[in-house]
Parts: C-alpha cells; sequence; structure tokens
C-alpha cells in the first residue's frame, strides 16, 4: 500500500514538475518536449530524484501506446486540403528520405565506431524519422507562422514516416539475428505487409468507428472515450496481423477528423489533453530510462554523428526527396533544418534491447544522445531560421477563437469569434448588413470588457469582438469577410506582402509596361495569375515570383487560383 501511494505522489509530482515547466519554456524558447525528458532524466538515477529505472518492456510498452495516442491525435488535426499541396513531398519525405538519412547516418557511424556495416545502418534507421510529436507541438506555436506548403509536408512527414523507420529497424535487427536467411526478399516481403496491412485496416476501421460514433446512442462523455479506444484497437489490431500500427492509427485520425462527427467537440478537446499528458508521460520515462553517467563516454561521437545528421544527411535526404516538386531552396533549407528527432529513435532504441542484440547500450545511448542534440539545437531555432529565411508569414487571420457545438439533429457547426481589425472594412457597418453566408448567424458582439445587448450593437468599431454560429463549411467566407480591409496594411506585412496590390486578371504585358520591364518569353498576353500558376502549379500564400525588378506575393489562393497578389518593388 505504501509503494502504491509513493507511485500516485511520484506520478503527480513528475506531471506537475512537467506541466509547469510549459509555463516558462516558451519564452525561453526551449522545446516543451526537451523540457520534459529533462524532468524525467533529474527524476533518475543519476539526478536528484534517484530513480533506479531500467526496465525496457515496461518503456517500451509505455512509448508506444503513447505514441499512437499522439499520431491518433495529430491525424485528427490534419486536413485533407493540406494535402493539396503536401501529400507527394511528404511521402517521398517520409520514404526516400528516411532511406537515405538512415544510409549516410549508417555508413558513418559504422566507421566512426568500428561497427558491422549492418550495426551502423541499424543506428541510422533508429534516428532516421522525425517526430511527429517534436514537430506538430514547434509548428503550432505562436512564433512560427509558415506558409502552407512548408507546414504540411513537414506534418504529414512526421505523421507518415515512422513506418519506413520502423521497418527498417526491424528488417536489420531480423538481418543481425539470422543474417543466413533474412535476405532482401524478405525486407521486401516485410515493408510491403507492413504499408498494405497498415493502409488497410487504418481506413476500414477509421470508416466503422466513424459510423460507431454516429450511429451508437451514448453519453456524452463517453464518445471521446469510444475514439480514444477505438484508435488503440486499431493500432493494436493491426500490429498483431503484422502492419505497421502506426501508420493505421494516423489514417484512422484523419479520416475522422475530416468527416463530420457526432460529439466533434467534446473528441478534440478530451484528445488534446490525452496528447499532451501522452506527450509528457512518454518523454519522462524515456527520460528516466537514461542515464548522464552513460552518456558522457558518448559525447564526442554522438555530436560527430548529430553533425552529419544534421548538416550532410538530412539535407542531401530532402534535396533528392523534393527534387521533382519545385520546393525554393530556402523552403528545401528550412524542412532540412526542422528534421527534429525525439520519442521515436527514443523508442526504437529499446527494440534492440528486446531482441538482446549485442551493443544494445550503444545503440540506445547514442540514439538518447542525438535527440537531445536535436531538440536542443534544432527545436530552440526554428523560429529564427523562419526568420531567417523569409518564411515567416504575417498572421493576418481574424479568427481567434472557434468551437466545435454540437445542435439537435445537425453536425459540423460551430461558434466562431473574429476581432474587428483597426483597418477593416467592416467598420461602421451594421450586423445585419453584413454579406454572411445564409446558414450563419451573429450572435454576440463585446466591446471593450462588456457583451452588448443586440439593441447597442449598432455599427461595428474597430476592436469589436463578434461571434457568430455558422456550418464549417463557411468558414474559409466568413475569414474572407473578417479579413477584408480598407487602410493599407501593417508595416511588417507591407514589406512581407508587397507596397501595391494586383489584379490577377491583369495583363502581364500590360504590368511590365507600367514598370518599364520585359515581360518573360511568351507571357506578355497571359494574366498575371495564369504565370504563376505555370511556375507555380500549387501555389500557397507567401509565394514569390520574380519579375525583372518585381516580386509578385501572394496574399490569398482558393484551391490552385490565386485570388488576391501583391507587388513587392525592389528594396
Amino acid at each position: 500500500m505504501e509503494l502504491t501511494n509513493q507511485l500516485i505522489f511520484l506520478a503527480g509530482v513528475l506531471f506537475l514538475a512537467s506541466i509547469l515547466a510549459s509555463a516558462v519554456t516558451p519564452r525561453l524558447g526551449v522545446p516543451l518536449l526537451l523540457v520534459f525528458l529533462v524532468v524525467g532524466m533529474l527524476a533518475g538515477e543519476d539526478g536528484p530524484g534517484g530513480i533506479p529505472f531500467s526496465n525496457y518492456p515496461l518503456a517500451n510498452l509505455a512509448a508506444t501506446a503513447a505514441l499512437a495516442v499522439v499520431l491518433f491525435d495529430g491525424g485528427m488535426r490534419t486536413q485533407l486540403a493540406s494535402f493539396r499541396v503536401g501529400l507527394r513531398p511528404a511521402l517521398s519525405l517520409a520514404t526516400v528520405g528516411v532511406l537515405v538519412t538512415t544510409s549516410i547516418v549508417g555508413v558513418f557511424s559504422a566507421w566512426l565506431l568500428n561497427l558491422e556495416i549492418a550495426e551502423g545502418l541499424l543506428i541510422g534507421a533508429i534516428i532516421g524519422s522525425t517526430d511527429a510529436a517534436a514537430v506538430f507541438s514547434l509548428l503550432h506555436t505562436r512564433s512560427v507562422s509558415l506558409n502552407q506548403r512548408v507546414t504540411s509536408a513537414l506534418e504529414i512527414e512526421s505523421g507518415t514516416n515512422d513506418p519506413m523507420a520502423v521497418f527498417l529497424t526491424l528488417a536489420l535487427i531480423s538481418f543481425l539475428q539470422t543474417p543466413e536467411t533474412f535476405g532482401v526478399l524478405s525486407a521486401l516481403s516485410l515493408l510491403l505487409q507492413q504499408m498494405l496491412l497498415g493502409t488497410a485496416v487504418g481506413l476500414a476501421g477509421g470508416w466503422l468507428l466513424l459510423v460507431a460514433l454516429n450511429r451508437l446512442p451514448l453519453g456524452d462523455s463517453l464518445y471521446p472515450l469510444l475514439a480514444l479506444f477505438g484508435g488503440l484497437l486499431i493500432f493494436g489490431l493491426t500490429a498483431l496481423l503484422g502492419g505497421s500500427g502506426f501508420l493505421a492509427v494516423y489514417l484512422a485520425g484523419l479520416l475522422l477528423g475530416n468527416r463530420q462527427v457526432r460529439a466533434a467537440a467534446g473528441i478534440r478537446r478530451f484528445h488534446d489533453g490525452i496528447a499532451w499528458t501522452a506527450q509528457i508521460g512518454m518523454f519522462v520515462i524515456l527520460g528516466l530510462l537514461a542515464s548522464p553517467h552513460r552518456l558522457l563516454p558518448l559525447v564526442l561521437p554522438g555530436l560527430l554523428v548529430s553533425a552529419v545528421l544534421i548538416l550532410i544527411a538530412r539535407p542531401i535526404a530532402v534535396w533528392l526527396s523534393l527534387l521533382p516538386f519545385r520546393f525554393p531552396l530556402r523552403e528545401q533549407g528550412y524542412i532540412a533544418w526542422v528534421g527534429l528527432r525525439g520519442s521515436v529513435p527514443i523508442l526504437l532504441a529499446t527494440y534492440p534491447w528486446l531482441a538482446g542484440l549485442d551493443h544494445a547500450d550503444l545503440f540506445f545511448n547514442i540514439a538518447f544522445f542525438i535527440v537531445l542534440v536535436s531538440l536542443l539545437i534544432q527545436g530552440t531555432t526554428v523560429a529564427s531560421a523562419a526568420r531567417l529565411l523569409g518564411l515567416q508569414v504575417p498572421a493576418t487571420s481574424a479568427r481567434i477563437h472557434r468551437v466545435d457545438i454540437d445542435l439537435p439533429g445537425q453536425r459540423g457547426f460551430e461558434v466562431v469569434s473574429y476581432r474587428v481589425a483597426r483597418n477593416s472594412s467592416l467598420i461602421d457597418m451594421r450586423p445585419k448588413d453584413l454579406p454572411l453566408p445564409d446558414v450563419s448567424r451573429v450572435i454576440c458582439i463585446s466591446r471593450g470588457s462588456r457583451v452588448l445587448h443586440y439593441r447597442e450593437w449598432g455599427g461595428l468599431q474597430a476592436g469589436d469582438y463578434i461571434s457568430l454560429l455558422t456550418a464549417q463549411s463557411q468558414l474559409p467566407v466568413l475569414d474572407r469577410l473578417f479579413e477584408s480591409v480598407q487602410a493599407p496594411l501593417a508595416p511588417a506585412e507591407r514589406l512581407f506582402f508587397g507596397e501595391f496590390s494586383v489584379n490577377p486578371d491583369a495583363p502581364v504585358g500590360e504590368l511590365c509596361a507600367a514598370y518599364g520591364i520585359e515581360p518573360p518569353p511568351g507571357a506578355a498576353e497571359s494574366t498575371v495569375a495564369q504565370l504563376l500558376i505555370q511556375h507555380l502549379p500549387h501555389p500557397v500564400v507567401g509565394d514569390r515570383l520574380r519579375l525583372g525588378d518585381l516580386q509578385l506575393v501572394v496574399r490569398e489562393v482558393s484551391g490552385d487560383q490565386p485570388t488576391r497578389l501583391g507587388l513587392r518593388l525592389p528594396h
């Protein structure tokens, strides 16, 4: 009984310390996941906590379950619209990129650490994938605002590259255990089995879970639990069948998050908290598993392998993976830099322990050290690297809050709130005169610190907060309405998007003549939008196209069609 109380107390202390640290670290620019990892190390045998922990099977179980929850939540938060520009490059990064990274790091590790080539490649496979938890958490902070192409590529890559890393790790472990029987055909068979079963069970399970959520009459508090344990069931079933549970659970979450689901608001809020709990628990337990005194002898080789990974292997892998997709060099450079390593390499580093391989200590400790270096160096520079490469897109959204709401007999509705900007074109307009979609209704206006009675609404003023009940499908229309401006852009936005607006339907020849520059060959009769799409088939907000000494900047897109453009003069 005493031991039970001590364990509950210890869990409370560790989780509370991690949560309180999350309130301070964003100001210091330190990744939260690094903090959770350090908390675990401080609680471990070499830290003030002094807790001896070396249970690799338990750590593997906890980290695997937590990662399944994180990937399920990440899938639910990934919009299919982002696949328009990010799917193919992300899949290339998740397959070719992981293979190239594994090869380069593996060969170097085998040479540096005097290992067999297969053992070196095992180190490369263990650290070959980026981490979903790290990428999702860092790319959704207020300090980072990137264009849709870069964000979607990084997020989809981090959610889909784990199966490739798991496959390579398992294949190399099998080869090291039975080199005489495990060959190329066995590896290809394992890859096909993992990917095909993961895809099939993930999509089928996600559809069945969707049907169950929409048809079963349950209490409101049980729908989030049904979604959570349904996701874990999909993961476990896929793994038992020999497929990739990580791929399956991500696809199930993706399917669930992009369809109308009963109790969607409660499910999202619940899973947000559960995903954070899973991340904290996963990193704290993995931190407990590491001992600084075992890492110290690996400082020099660990730094060298980290340098090869960050400065050579990842950039080459990104360049080769994105070669067919016309990514600008600065975007390739940023994607290469934000190849964050996190819980997945540490989790995969427990596999050699479970398999009883020689050098299992070395594999785990060097993977842990590389994760620390990645989070400390790359994780702390995510925002500054975006600014340095000119990829930080000014936040122009007027939307400040959104809450899913389940109406009786209806699904897919939200209460969404906007702040009226000082340069908004809606100032002095009465709410009843707003050009709202048919299914949208103004339900509340607050001014200062007071909620106004509907008779006091009058004309909108700068700084007003206006809340509407609307269908989710109408959010893009409302976003454009409340982001419309009548005054010049703010200096930072004007510097990024350009000093002037350009009509996308304007002829290229006329625009070039107005500024005394030669139009591109054969483009004089084309519209500005056609010229831009010719060079950027899937434009996103923030894309630029040089036109002589000028730059065309995409301010707004609808599908693959630019609807608002800016003109940036030479600076």
